[in-house]
Parts: C-alpha cells; structure tokens; sequence
C-alpha cells in the first residue's frame, strides 16, 4: 500500500514538473486535432493543440467553461474536472459547417468570432499549402473579400470597402507595420511578409481605431507568423517543413524551410525563403491594349527600344527577394512567456511596369523606371504575465523596432540624368496590453501605445555621359512622426445568446518636419502638427439560434497627417506635381455594418454583411499654388502643381455576401461576392467614383477531399467598369487601361477558371499541382498597371516533420 501511495506521490510530482497535458481527438477516427484552440474566460486562458493534438493547460486549473473549437468540428464546452474525469481527453464530433471562426485581428487578443461584432475572414495554413501564393498580397487575396491591385509584378496593394493604401493597417505578430510615408497611392510593402511563415492571416473589415489606432479606417489585416512550440513532455519536440515550387508563367524558382524546436521552457524556430521570378507572360485572348510589344535597353551608351520576340511577356517585370525570420521563446514557468522575433526581407530592383507603359511623342517615356531593393527588417520582443490581480489577468508588453528601406530610380528616354530617390523609416513602438475580467460575463481589456517614426530622405542625380553625381531633391523632408494612445474596450456577456461591446480611445499624433528649400521654393522650412483624435465603437452579437448569428456593429476610425500628406515631392501622373502642403487636420470615418449568418440543415451557410462608411474632412490631392503659381517646370516638365488637402467628403458602402454549401461525397462548393461602390466630392462641389473602390468580384470554389486527396476547380472574375464610371483621376491613364469602342479608357470584365490539386503522398511528403487561368485569359485587375498572369502551370512538393 505505502508503495502504491509513494508511486502516485510520484507521479503527481512528475505531473507538476512537466505540466498537465490534454490530448484532442477526432471521435470517429480517433487521430490527433492539430490547431484546435482552447479558450477560458474564467480563468483567462489560452492554448493551441500541436501536430500531436496536445496543449498545455495549466492555466485553465479549476476553469468552469472551457471552450475548444476546431475547423470541421462542432465546438465542445467542458469543465477542467470534466477534462481531468476523462483523462486528459477531449474528443470531437465532425461538423459540415461551421458558424464560428477564430481571430486575433478583432483584438490584440485571442476571441471566438461568436463574440465579436466586425465581419472577419480567416486564412488558414491549409488554404495556402493548395493555393501557393506567391507574395503575401496573393495570400490575401485567396480570401474572396479582398480586392489586389498591382503596379508592377514585385508588388501588390489590397482593396478593402473602397479603402487602400494608407486607409488600411497591416500588422505581423501585432506589431503595427504602417509607417510614416505610407502614401495614397498603390503599395507594395505588404509582400515584405513570406507566406511560408505565416501560421494564421485575419482581415477584420471596418474600423479598427479603437485597437489600432491611425489609418485603420477601412479595415485591418493581421499576420501571425510562426510560433516557437515548447515540448509538452521530457522529449524535445522538434517540426519543420520544406518546399519546393516552380511555375510556369513567370519561370518560378522557390526554396523554403522551416525547422523548430522545443524543449519545455526554451524553444527556437528558424524559417528562411528565397524566390526567383523572370518577366510576367500575360495571356493570350484579351484587349491588346495591354501589349506592349518593345523594351528599352541601353546600349553603348544609347537608349535602344527593342521590339520583344513574344509580346506576351511583360518587360520589365522580373525580380527575387528573400525572408529570414529567427524566433527564440522562453517560458520559465506558467505565469510568464518571453518571446524574441527577428524578421528580415530584401528584393532585388524591380521595373514599375505601369511607368513603363508611358508613351511621349510617340515612343516610350522612360527608358528606366525601377524601385531599388526593399528592405524590412523588424526585432520585436513580447513579454506576456498571466497572474490575476486587482489591475489584469494578462499583461502583453510588445517592444519592437523595424527599418525600412526603399527608392526609386527614374531616367527619361535618351536623357542622361539619372534620378535616384532613397528613403529610409526607422519605427519604433511600445505597447501595454491587458485582459481584466471583471466576472464571468463581463471582460475589460484595455492598453496604452507609442509609436515614433524617424523619417530620412535623400536625393542623387547622376550623369551617364561623365560618369559624377550630385546631390538632388529629396522625396520627403527629414522629420519625425509620433502618436501616443490610451484605449478601453468592455466585452459583455448579456446572457448565453446575446454579447455586447463597446470601446474608446484617445490618440495624440505629433509631427516636425524640416524642408530643404534649395533645389524648391517653398514658403516655408518647417511643420508642426499637434492634435488628437477620439474614436469609438459600440456593437452586438446576437446568437437566437446555434444555427443564426446576427452582428450589428457601428464605429469611427481615423487617419492623421503623415509625413507622406505634409511633405512630399512627386510627379502623381503625366502634367501634375503634388507639393508639399503643411496645413492638414485628421480624417475622420464613421461606419455602420449589419451581418447575417445563417446554416442551413448542417449543409448550407450563407453569410450577408451590408456597411456604410462616410469619410469626412478626407486628405486627398487637389489643385494648389505654389508662391502664387499654379504651374512649376519638374523634371524637365510644365506641371500642375497639386497637394493633399482636407477637401472633400467620401463614402464607401456596399455588400458581401459567402456561401459554403456542403455537398455529397466529398464535395463542397464556396462562393464569395463582393459590390461595393464610393463616390468622392469634388472641388465643383460634383461627385466622382472612388478610385480603390473596385468593381464588383468574387470567387466560386468547388472542392473535392477524400482521405490524402483534395482537388478544387475554381473560379475568379470581376465585372466591368465603363469609362464614365472610373474615376476622374483614372480616366485619363491610358498607360494601364483598355480603350472602348470610342477610344475611351475602361475597365474590361474577366474571369480566370482555374485547377488545383494536393496529394498527400505519405504523412511527411505532399505533392501540390495546378493549373491556373486555363483559358489563358490576358486580364488585367482594375486599376493595376500589369496583366495577371496567362495560362500557368504550378508544381510543389512539400515535406514535413
């Protein structure tokens, strides 16, 4: 008996040293849950299963209610004493449908869907191992509720409710990715980010103010790379995966891996990618006023158009980069967790395709215009306590520091002036973020942050024919950009079927900036800004049904001036130059969204969301003076002089509509459509479109898995927008449009049918292949300066551990 005692003794001992393990498993084949989440709300607490279908779950110790949910499962509330009666097991029961999601973008904590009042979209791991996007922007877009527009192949700027650019916020590990000199007009920064790294992507439609602060008015898209896993027991548990991929249209050449390792309080991840892709070859049935049949190439010191032996491919387009990203964890005991990141991205130069497609005097504009290397690079530490007290339950400190890098090189067709535009942001932030519950039913989580942006720019003109260069203007003045935020956001649990939540914050925003008047003759050298902004949000999610859920959410957002609206040079489109406008206040967005989701019979989900967005005292370009003059000479060229100015009203509404129909025999059919229409006023007091509301798009899927097989074959395409409806800065770029029957600019309709399929060739080896656009359609996204690409065959093979 004493040694029967003893053993137990034993093994409760052991059972604290390691910490209590549960196990999932499916009820009917009974293999491991991977990525099923547990979530507590009393105690707070979170947890994640591993490949093995186990999670830690010390914290949820003497937890009333404790939620698992998984993707394909129905979600399960159990007791810890429950858990611990069944032996550390839980066991879930397949589902055709589910209603609700995971999401971390609705908050800088982990929430069920069910709970929060903004429509979300989710890309999961498995999404991205069949669709094998190339660049993060592509990643987004396998969505269906984000629109991608693109300049250049190296590139790609996501279209949300009419909203773009620096009117959406992007975040990595909840750090904040916008900076200081995120402009209007298209961005490419978001391909810094490798998707082979990603371990979860959420877009949060609408606003995100209250949470994220400054430019997150039309929505939020947040990144979760992958994440260091400690060992659950006294082996270290070590995984990984590496990939190969070619494709056909763009001669692609990728590499990735990713190894980590963990033992039970340090592990480590490490992932690294490298990407090579030639010129873009667009299709073959389409408008040929996207053709553009010649480059330029210089040789022996002469410009030289050179007419290409295939039209189709588009010169130039071509470029490589590569991600580095080193992640070290450290867990000394269930109350703390300490997790160092590094992230490091750098592509080669790449042409701007749609700059290249100029024309003057009949031949080409330019015989160069690139973007020089982009680089990013982001240390960013995480330290999280999990003890309650009378201020939290949780406390998430998150210090990061990133540096970006990008120019541009421009050089006129047989001009022998090289011009050389460098910028470079150093990002610094701080944020406190912490979870109180206040009962069972009502959960406080509120935060403080501060961001400041060091901004430098630098101008280079170099002469081909002496071989010298001089300094040139510079893009941006030297400044700095800063923004303090308190914020309060309360989660009511009303009763099983109803959640209420509301939330405010205040944000202060700091600018100084210093203009160089030598090569410009501003009437001033220095801006100040220094003013603050209130934003808030209140909403509901009603649950009358386990089968209907009803979100109704209304919420203001805002964007200050950055140093891009105050302070920046550039010729915005043939015969116009922006200048620097120092006299700008804070935009300001107040949103109304109404959302349905409804299952059918376990088989069908139809999910509608309706949302007006109004825009008022928005920062857009406009006709300005300059000393008095309404015209200045810039880069050899009479312009129009124009600035960002408060000067106009917007609004931006619309509806999306999904559908998951679960059919026999394997079989699943998705559908995603999206109208959305903005209109902006102008200086007459008239209205024009928006120019990133896109037209009306979508995606059909139809889907096939049976046991190691998946094969889906669908469809993408976008309606058409006629000339009178683009907008009136649109109208006139004949560079990136197609002409209509009467020589007017427009925006065709296209679609793209397309074949993926993944094999699972043994539990470590997967083989994924497609072919995409199989009509070889030539399309080119609204607004985009490239054609997508024609007919293209893709092959991956994928190895795991």
């Amino acid at each position: 008996m004493k040694s029967i005692v003893f053993i137990g003794m034993l093994l409760g001992g052991l059972s604290m040293l390691y910490g209590q393990t549960v196990t999932v498993t499916d009820e009917v084949t009974n293999e491991p849950v991977e990525m099923a989440i547990l979530m507590s709300n009393s105690p707070k607490a979170y947890a994640t299963t591993n490949n093995k279908g186990q999670a830690a779950i010390d914290g949820f110790r003497n937890a009333s209610q404790i939620e698992c949910y998984a993707y394909g499962y129905k979600r399960k509330t159990i007791s810890y004493q429950e858990i611990s009666d069944q032996n550390f097991e839980i066991i879930l029961s397949q589902v055709n449908i589910n209603l609700d999601e995971i999401v971390i973008a609705a908050s800088r904590w982990k929430q069920s869907s069910g709970k929060v009042p903004s429509k979300l979209a989710d890309i999961t791991p498995k999404d991205i191992a069949l669709q094998n996007p190339q660049t993060a922007a592509d990643l987004l877009g396998l969505s269906g509720k984000v629109f991608i527009q693109k300049s250049q192949q190296g590139g790609g700027s996501p279209m949300i409710r009419g909203f773009a650019t620096n009117r959406l916020l992007y975040t990595v590990d909840g750090v904040r990715m916008n900076t200081a000199i995120f402009r209007g007009g298209n961005l490419q920064n978001v391909i810094n980010l490798d998707p082979f790294a990603v371990e979860n992507t959420e877009v949060l439609f609408g606003p995100g103010s209250v949470i994220y602060g400054s430019d997150a008015i039309g929505g939020v898209m947040s990144f979760q790379t992958l994440r260091p896993q400690l060992s659950l027991d006294d082996q270290p548990f070590v995984f990984g995966k590496a990939v190969a991929r070619y494709s056909s249209a763009n001669q692609e050449q990728t590499g990735h891996f990713d190894v980590g390792y963990g033992w039970q309080k340090w592990a480590f991840v490490t992932s690294f990618s490298s990407w090579d892709y030639e010129h873009l070859r667009q299709g073959s049935h389409g408008p040929d006023d996207y053709l553009k049949p010649y480059y330029v190439q210089r040789i022996d010191s002469v410009d030289r158009v050179i007419t290409q032996d295939d039209p189709l491919l588009q010169i130039p387009s071509a470029y490589s980069q590569k991600n580095l990203m080193q992640k070290v964890r450290f867990q000394p005991n269930s109350d703390w967790d300490f997790e160092y990141g590094f992230h490091f991205s750098e592509t080669s130069s790449y042409g701007r395709y749609d700059r290249h497609n100029r024309v003057r005097n009949g031949t080409a504009r330019y015989a160069e215009w690139n973007y020089g290397p982009q680089k990013w690079l982001m240390n960013n530490l995480s330290i999280s306590h999990y003890q309650t007290n009378a201020l939290y339950d949780q406390l998430t400190i998150r210090l990061a520091q990133q540096q970006f890098e990008e120019s541009r090189i421009d050089r006129s067709l047989n001009s022998s002036t090289r011009s050389i535009r460098e910028e470079e942001v150093w990002a610094y932030s701080a944020n406190a973020d912490m979870v109180k519950a206040m009962s069972n039913s009502n959960t406080l989580y509120y935060g403080v942050e501060y961001v400041k942006n060091d901004v430098n720019s630098a101008g280079v003109d170099e002469d081909l024919s002496t071989g010298t260069s001089a300094e040139g203007p510079a893009r941006y003045p030297e400044a700095i950009w800063q923004s303090l935020a308190f914020y309060l956001n309360n989660e009511w649990q009303v009763s099983s079927k109803t959640t209420l939540q509301a939330g405010i914050r205040y944000n202060q925003f700091l600018l100084d900036a210093t203009f160089d008047t030598q090569f410009y003759p501003f009437p001033f050298d220095k801006a100040s800004i220094n003013d603050g902004a209130l934003t808030g949000s209140v909403g509901a999610v009603l649950r009358p049904s386990e089968s209907l859920i009803v979100r109704v959410n209304a919420g203001s957002a805002f964007r200050s001036p950055n140093i891009d609206d105050v302070g920046k040079v550039f010729d915005s489109e043939p015969g116009a130059v922006v200048v620097p406008n120092p006299d700008l206040e804070a935009e300001y967005a107040y949103n109304l969204d109404l959302g349905v989701a409804k299952v059918f019979s376990d088989r069908l989900k139809l999910d509608v969301t309706g949302y007006y967005t109004l825009l008022n005292n928005a920062l857009v370009r406009r006709d300005f003076s300059l000393n008095g003059q309404d015209s200045i000479l810039y880069d050899g060229e009479l312009s129009r002089v124009q600035a960002i100015q408060n000067a106009a009203k917007a609004n931006a509404y619309g509806v999306q509509i999904g559908l998951n129909l679960k059919l026999l025999n394997g079989f699943r059919f998705t559908s995603d459509y999206n109208f959305q229409r903005g209109e902006e006023e102008l200086d007459d007091g008239s209205t024009s479109r928006s120019r990133h509301a896109a037209p009306w798009f979508g995606v059909s899927r139809l889907t096939y898995e049976h046991e190691q097989l998946q094969v889906q074959l669908y469809a993408q395409y976008q309606v058409e927008r006629v000339h009178e409806e683009l907008p009136v800065t649109e109208q006139e770029k004949d560079e990136i449009y197609a002409l209509d029957d009467n020589g007017e600019t427009y925006a065709p309709a296209w679609y793209t049918l397309n074949l993926k399929g993944q094999y699972d060739l043994s539990d470590h080896l997967s083989v994924t292949a497609g072919m995409e656009n199989l009509t070889d359609q030539r399309y080119r996204p609204y607004s985009s300066g490239i054609s997508g690409a024609g007919r293209n065959f893709i092959l991956s093979l994928t190895a795991r551990f």
